[in-house]
């Protein structure tokens, strides 16, 4: 916490403003479109988590069966969940070793195969905070017709080519779970320069209630609009997103200054100048082939020994239970990615003696 939240959270309970809608949750959605763009040039829903952010995206669009979604595989299941519950059918896309994020050229392949069929979205993601190839990926989405959904989750705070990410895009999720850059304890938002999305996410996630004096329906509506309470916290937590991306660019820079000659060892780094990434978590890749056998698993195992969290990078969603079967396209980078990849200990609150630990533990480790 910065300090301020709790402010903005007494002002919610001494004004009795503590349901859904409010000063803050008004507020807070100023905070976030101020902070991506120019002022009044994008605006934003909060609401009760980015998941709920993605499903609004994709009814925005119309998304339904027997339409396609075409989605990044190197994820978590809050980017893919929303295309199953609008009956949608998902295709996944193999990642670059650039970024981490959609391959470009698996995406085309994608699309091209595709070219026959509805394909109403294109979900790249920003994994980790870094931002994905938006030029090439935009590209792309021009030439097939096909709108973009960014999940930029993880990445408030990276920007690409000096717009924020988030911004990229025809619509963006952004998530301020427990473990984000910023934190409404849970939490998220919708963000589009087109107004209309954003007003008529706002309906949908307040249960889609019509203009009446009784209660009336004409639309299926959600229950995910966000707490005046909880966009306090927000509020408060907007007053220090510059000192958060700070800490964990410097969190990263520990790490890589203490890998530096050890063999074996690659980071998710900023493949130029173009993109800046928050890296909210700092992760690597750990080759037992030049690291004389010491491997992704033994590192966390050793680690939690020292009660140290590590974990591995996101297992593909092409190679989960849920979506056995479902079509993938690419060459299998994500699966190496997984295989090898592990995020550090990142949190904005880390120590001096925390970094000692956690440096102690990895010298035994590597005998460095």
């Amino acid at each position: 916490m910065g300090g301020n939240e709790q402010n903005y959270v007494n002002e919610a309970f001494e004004t009795n403003w503590v349901a859904p809608l409010g000063p803050n949750v008004n507020g807070f959605e100023q905070d976030i479109s101020n902070y991506i763009g120019i002022k009044n040039q994008f605006h934003t829903a909060a609401l009760t988590s980015g998941t709920a952010a993605l499903h609004l995206a994709l009814r925005m669009l119309n998304v339904g069966k027997d339409d396609v979604v075409m989605v990044q595989s190197f994820t978590f299941c809050g980017t893919t969940n929303p295309v199953s519950y609008q009956g949608a059918e998902l295709v996944f896309i193999d990642s670059d070793l650039d970024t981490w994020n959609m391959c470009p050229l698996a995406l085309k392949d994608a699309l091209e195969h595709y070219k026959n069929r509805s394909v109403k979205a294109i979900m790249p993601v920003h994994l980790y905070g870094m931002p994905a190839k938006m030029d090439e990926i935009q590209q792309i989405a021009d030439e097939y017709n096909v709108p973009i959904i960014e999940d930029a989750a993880e990445a408030l705070g990276s920007k690409f080519k000096n717009k924020s990410c988030g911004t990229l895009g025809e619509m963006a999720a952004l998530s301020f779970n427990g473990n984000k850059i910023i934190t409404t304890s849970g939490g998220g938002a919708l963000v589009s320069k087109n107004k209309h999305y954003i007003d008529q996410a706002r309906f949908l996630a307040t249960q889609a209630r019509d203009e009446a004096p009784h209660y009336q329906h004409s639309q299926i509506g959600y229950n995910y609009r966000m707490s005046n309470i909880v966009a306090g916290i927000g509020r408060g937590q907007m007053e220090v997103i510059e000192e958060r991306v700070a800490q964990r660019r410097a969190n990263n820079q520990r790490y890589r200054k203490f890998f530096e000659g050890v063999a074996g060892i690659t980071f998710q780094t900023e493949p130029s100048n173009d993109y800046f990434s928050n890296y909210w978590l700092t992760a690597i890749l750990i080759d037992p082939n030049l690291t004389g056998g010491i491997s992704r698993e033994f590192v966390r195992l050793a680690l939690d020994v020292d009660n140290i969290e590590s974990r591995p990078l996101w297992k593909p969603m092409h190679m989960q239970p849920v979506y056995e079967g479902t079509r993938f396209f690419g060459s299998g980078v994500c699966e190496k990615l997984f295989e090898q990849g592990l995020c550090l200990p990142s949190g904005s609150n880390l120590t001096e003696k925390d970094f000692e630990r956690i440096f102690i533990a990895l010298v035994k480790i590597f005998k460095k």
